[in-house]
């Protein structure tokens, strides 16, 4: 008694949604119910890079899990040909049944045969859900039609031609292909229950805009910041360095797609001011480091303008850091104020009291008297730059997407997802770092780095704090605490202008030379309250080498390390095109890949990434919705259901 009465006006609240005996009954026996599901699939991608086709296609394919289940049905009635093809056409419907189309002029046959499969593969990945849940993801054109048919079959000897009559007038109404491709698409969607990105969605691939544009409509999903999002999201927020960064970076990869095409971030200022100011430099440094694009490279005229648009842009970006770090001397990098230390008339720079030439002395817009101010050009052209960062609607919306879907880490069923590092000491403990006078660490760091983060964006009257949560988008980018970064420096300048090869290192921080141990794993997951008798840290970030027998599973079985390796750059040094992840009720799966061709020869042949699927961790028995933070919830709702109901019987509510 004491205990409903204590919470008698929270229960009034509830019995608002739930009346009456019979409405608090039949919700508990719902949730009750829920708990006994198997517990849906989650799948990890990380680092995607801008690779959008290879994501497109992990996607699609779930990290071939839609292909196992496709196995398990079919195994003993279709061949590998038949299997395959039918894989692809879950992938790609529209592209797919344009090659079937031309190779086929009797097509009913092929509808027939497809429509029946398909429903038996969605009848499949739709058995963990409730009929609400499932109801709730049916394309609206077609929802009563596929909700008969996957709770209907044609064994059923009542309602055969019940079930048959509905898959003949589909092919006779001419509305086959585009129930065929809803359907495609409803596979894909039941096969992941949540998606989790890892960070690093930009930078390197042309196709981040089109990634995030995929990401702002998917139906269940978080986003762990990557050092590469805080950098994009810096620039939309008006960090003028970042902007100077992403752009730097972009004409460093020959890739300048994402920014023009996907952004419409003007790029003509900068690029007559190059060609003005470097018209007689051949820009040597700085010629295009790969092309992504997948494409020949680009024409000698236009390789040159991208060079001097890249050295401009840098010579820009150095400036713009290192009034950074004088203006936040709390930082600690007033070190890696470089150009100061130039001797232009001998071409050498004084580098931590050691003598070195300079392999590009040729610097028309530095002053050796004041070397971070930007003339009037620059100033001119970062003012156009940040505007139009600023302004690009789809910028800002996917911006907005990332903050409300993102954060600097998440806990998800026993499992502790960040993109890259947590700042510790030599003896593997949490270091303290300092923002504005006050320490954090471990979770406490993550969250006032979060809290600065989302400050930057928010609509308030622009004040020092909020100034400096502008500028601290830079210090996440780079800064040697910076749990998105964690090294001792980054060497942007020297691997440009030195040749020596040894001050290009940047020594990597203690969490990457502890994470080995499991002790330092457990100090992690307990700081973060993760609970559970298997938990795990999940991260991205650095990519794994496996060529030189590096393993993604590190402090037995307490970490994994599932860098997607997306970006075509790192392939050569992992030799492989990295991980991803998927964790459903029977365990962990990691999926080694190997490096995506393209859509069209997915299509045209068939051809799926070629993927090792390793089993990191198995249970005796089938993980259920009880077991999960779901089912946490649910038993708490059941518990106040339960309290609701007793207050019904006891007479403390009336019902309605």
């Amino acid at each position: 008694m004491k205990k409903i009465s204590e919470n008698l006006r929270y229960l009034q609240l509830l019995a608002k949604e739930f009346p009456n005996v019979p409405k608090v009954t039949t919700e508990i026996i719902n949730l009750e119910a829920i708990l006994q599901l198997p517990k849906a699939t989650e799948h990890f991608l990380a680092d995607l890079h801008g690779e959008n086709e290879a994501f497109q296609h992990v996607l699609r394919n779930a990290s071939g899990n839609i292909k196992r289940k496709v196995q398990e049905i079919f195994d003993k009635y279709l061949s590998e040909q038949e299997i395959k093809e039918l894989c692809t056409l879950i992938y790609y419907p529209e592209e797919k049944l344009e090659l079937v189309r031309q190779a086929n002029k009797e097509m009913n046959d092929f509808y027939q045969t497809t429509l029946n499969r398909l429903i038996m593969v969605c009848r499949n990945v739709s058995s963990k859900y409730t009929r609400s849940k499932v109801r709730k993801s049916l394309p609206e054109q077609f929802a009563f039609i596929i909700e008969e048919l996957l709770h209907e079959t044609s064994d059923d000897h009542n309602k055969h031609e019940y079930y048959n009559i509905i898959i003949r007038t589909i092919i006779r109404t001419r509305r086959a292909e585009p129930f065929i491709i809803q359907l495609c698409y409803l596979i894909q969607r039941l096969a992941i229950d949540r998606l989790h990105i890892l960070g690093d969605i930009f930078d390197r691939g042309p196709g981040a805009h089109l990634i995030m544009d995929t990401l702002c409509n998917y139906h269940n999903l978080d986003i762990q910041w990557g050092n590469h999002d805080i950098l994009w999201m810096g620039a939309a927020a008006g960090n003028p360095a970042c902007a100077a960064a992403v752009i730097r970076l972009s004409l460093r990869y020959a890739n300048t797609k994402t920014l023009e095409d996907g952004y419409g971030i003007n790029m003509v200022p900068l690029a007559t001011f190059a060609m003005e100011t470097y018209a007689d430099d051949p820009c040597e440094l700085f010629k295009p480091f790969i092309d992504f694009n997948g494409e020949s490279s680009p024409r000698q005229k236009t390789q040159r303008l991208i060079a001097q648009m890249h050295k401009a842009i840098a010579v820009i970006q150095f400036k713009l850091e290192s009034q950074l770090y004088l203006q936040n001397p709390d930082w600690n990098m007033c070190d890696r104020c470089l150009l100061e230390h130039m001797d232009f008339e001998k071409g050498t720079i004084n580098y931590y009291g050691k003598t070195y030439k300079i392999e590009d002395n040729y610097f028309p817009t530095i002053d050796p008297g004041n070397p971070y101010c930007l003339n009037e050009e620059e100033q001119e052209i970062m003012d156009s730059l940040v505007r139009s960062f600023r302004t690009s609607e789809r910028l800002q919306r996917h911006m907005q997407c990332l903050l409300s879907n993102g954060g600097m880490y998440a806990v998800c069923n026993s499992n502790l997802l960040f993109h890259a590092s947590m700042p510790l000491n030599a003896d593997g403990s949490l270091r303290e770092v300092n923002i504005q006078g006050n320490t954090y660490k471990g979770k406490e760091l993550m969250q006032r780095l979060e809290q600065t983060i989302r400050l930057a964006y928010e609509e308030v009257p622009e004040d020092e704090e909020k100034a400096y949560a502008r500028d601290y988008f830079w210090y996440l980018w780079c800064g040697p605490d910076s749990p998105l970064f964690d090294k001792s420096k980054m060497t942007t300048f020297e691997r440009y202008f030195i040749k020596d090869k040894e001050v290009h290192a940047e020594e990597k921080g203690w969490y990457f030379k502890l994470r080995d141990r499991k002790e330092v794993c457990d100090r992690l997951l307990n700081d973060f309250e993760v609970s559970g008798k298997h938990r795990h840290i999940i991260n991205g970030h650095v990519p794994v080498k496996v060529g030189k027998g590096e393993n993604p599973i590190k402090a037995e079985g307490r970490l994994m390390v599932i860098d997607g390796g997306f970006a075509r750059a790192y392939h050569s040094t992992t030799g492989i095109a990295g991980y991803t992840l998927v964790y459903h009720s029977r365990g962990f799966q990691l999926v080694q890949h190997a490096p995506f061709t393209s859509t069209e020869e997915a299509v045209l042949e068939g051809i799926d990434i070629q993927s090792t699927t390793s089993i990191v961790e198995s249970s005796n028995r089938r993980v259920l919705v009880a077991d999960t933070d779901i089912g946490r919830e649910l038993r708490k709702q059941i518990e106040e259901l339960e309290l609701l109901l007793r207050a019904y019987r006891k007479g403390w509510l009336k019902e309605n």
